[in-house]
């Protein structure tokens, strides 16, 4: 006798709430970390409530101790600045092969268009660079350029979230929280990890770029500068410091009493180290902030003495206080030139559509001098060598002038970053786009190569480096990228 395969109306209902409950259960589990780990190698360090932020052993051989991001807001051309291509010096004014009716963000290209800035060769190996960036030009021997960088989206604030975050969406942890996470910091007298806005403000994505997304909030990067202290840090005025502190000592104890009667209360735990670092703060920033100590010939090397270019001057004082950051054992820096559109736009960061030539001639004295100097400071207090430096830009910039315009639209297809110091070749040059700087087509790289990359010289295994969220193991790479094995020395 035929029976019928399909379960009846109550069967399915019954069975779709055991199955929802079975799942509720396993997400329960595995946030209490009761499941066993279905990959044993996987990195998941122990993270004290009361010390989040101590000092974990990288769990491979690590080159690098620190990281310093600089990040161009707005994304910097590459043709103006560290991609030398001899092809669209010739065929200026040119139409670019094969980009009939091409229509990039804005709009249609016009021709080829040449950089206003001539290249010139730097140091022993005769890297070419531009005069835009003389100083940075210097020190071509001591940098590892990455020519053929590519990104998921040619859009400022997604193109800054996957350069920070590794992903288009907000909500993702930045490069800076993972490896707090993973790390923790040599320092417990400032934060583990530590924006620092341009002058002129943040950039678009603002917090994304520094956030903890699904890591524990602890990570977060907190943002101030040479010349913003940190928000809520000081003691009210009408509070003495007798008083502040016999009320932080009794807070102290009431907490302790508690944590003693709920020893499992790591929220309470979190909170409490939280308040703690905030009260360390409120000396150790002010301390690490103040450059007045420091000599007048570091000022004049940083440019934090130009009165005449005063934007340049307060970006100096960021890059000093970078130096200042990780001289202490702060873990990660990150280090923004160019905020979000005020003014117009191209006349707060480097995106460049209608009046390039003007516009960089701004950009690039602000950038170069400072991040010259901190590369040559950081290599004289022998910092280089355990500190990675970092410059990149949310993507890159077309050959070809704007139809129209007398800038460059946006391209994600082929760009330039760098690195120096721990445990990178230089000099190095990874990579190229062709011969007009358009696409990348050798060695062609991604974002997520490029954090994979970071994480290694960091002694972190990105495939490893994971975090259970809403289901998934989720990672900084996603299911990608491969560590660029040609530029690690």
């Amino acid at each position: 006798m035929w029976e019928s395969s399909f379960t009846s109306r109550r069967s399915f209902l019954s069975q779709l709430g055991t199955g929802l409950g079975g799942i509720a259960l396993m997400q329960l589990l595995a946030d209490d970390g009761l499941l066993a780990d279905s990959d044993p190698r996987r990195i998941q360090p122990v993270i004290e409530p009361r010390r989040p932020h101590a000092a974990r052993p990288a769990p491979e051989p690590a080159r690098a101790k620190n990281v310093i991001v600089v990040f161009c807001s707005g994304a910097c051309s590459q043709l103006d600045t560290f991609d030398y291509k001899p092809a669209l010096i010739e065929r200026n004014g040119q139409p670019l092969p094969g980009g009939d009716k091409l229509i990039t963000f804005q709009g249609q290209q016009g021709n080829l268009t040449r950089s206003p800035w001539e290249f010139k060769p730097r140091g022993q190996s005769g890297k070419m660079i531009s005069e835009l960036v003389p100083q940075l030009g210097a020190l071509a021997d001591d940098i590892c350029f990455i020519h053929s960088m590519t990104t998921k989206t040619n859009t400022h604030g997604p193109g800054e979230n996957v350069m920070s975050t590794g992903f288009t969406l907000d909500g993702f942890p930045s490069m800076g929280a993972w490896v707090t996470y993973a790390l923790g910091s040599e320092t417990q007298e400032l934060p583990a990890y530590v924006a620092i806005p341009d002058p002129r403000g943040t950039p678009q994505s603002s917090v994304n770029n520094w956030g903890p997304g699904f890591l524990p909030a602890a990570f977060q990067g907190t943002d101030f500068n040479a010349s913003t202290p940190i928000r809520n840090l000081a003691r009210p005025g009408s509070v003495t410091p007798v008083t502040d502190r016999a009320t932080l000592d009794f807070l102290k104890q009431l907490n302790e009493t508690h944590l003693e009667r709920y020893p499992g209360d790591t929220e309470l735990a979190a909170r409490v180290s939280s308040y703690e670092l905030a009260a360390r703060m409120q000396v150790s920033v002010p301390e690490v902030s103040d450059l007045s100590d420091e000599p007048a010939t570091m000022l004049a090397m940083y440019g934090a003495d130009d009165s005449e270019n005063r934007l340049k001057a307060d970006f100096a004082r960021n890059c000093i206080l970078a130096r200042r950051l990780v001289e202490k054992g702060v873990r990660f820096v990150q280090l923004f030139n160019g905020a979000y559109q005020t003014g117009g736009e191209g006349v707060s960061n480097w995106d460049g559509h209608k009046s390039l030539e003007p516009q960089y001639k701004k950009h690039g004295p602000v950038l170069d001098q400072p991040v010259a100097a901190l590369l040559k400071d950081l290599k004289q207090r022998g910092l280089l060598d355990e500190t990675l430096v970092v410059w990149c830009t949310e993507f890159g910039r077309m050959p070809t002038f704007q139809k129209g315009a007398s800038g460059r639209d946006h391209n994600p297809s082929g760009f330039t970053v760098w690195l120096a110091g721990a445990g990178v070749k230089a000099p190095f040059s990874y990579g190229a786009t062709d011969e007009f700087g358009h696409k990348a087509v050798e060695n062609v790289a991604t974002v997520h190569d490029f954090h994979a990359t970071i994480l290694h010289l960091l002694g972190l295994d990105h495939t490893r480096l994971t975090f259970y969220h809403n289901g998934l193991e989720r990672r900084l790479t996603d299911v990608h990228g491969h560590v660029i094995r040609d530029v690690v020395a």
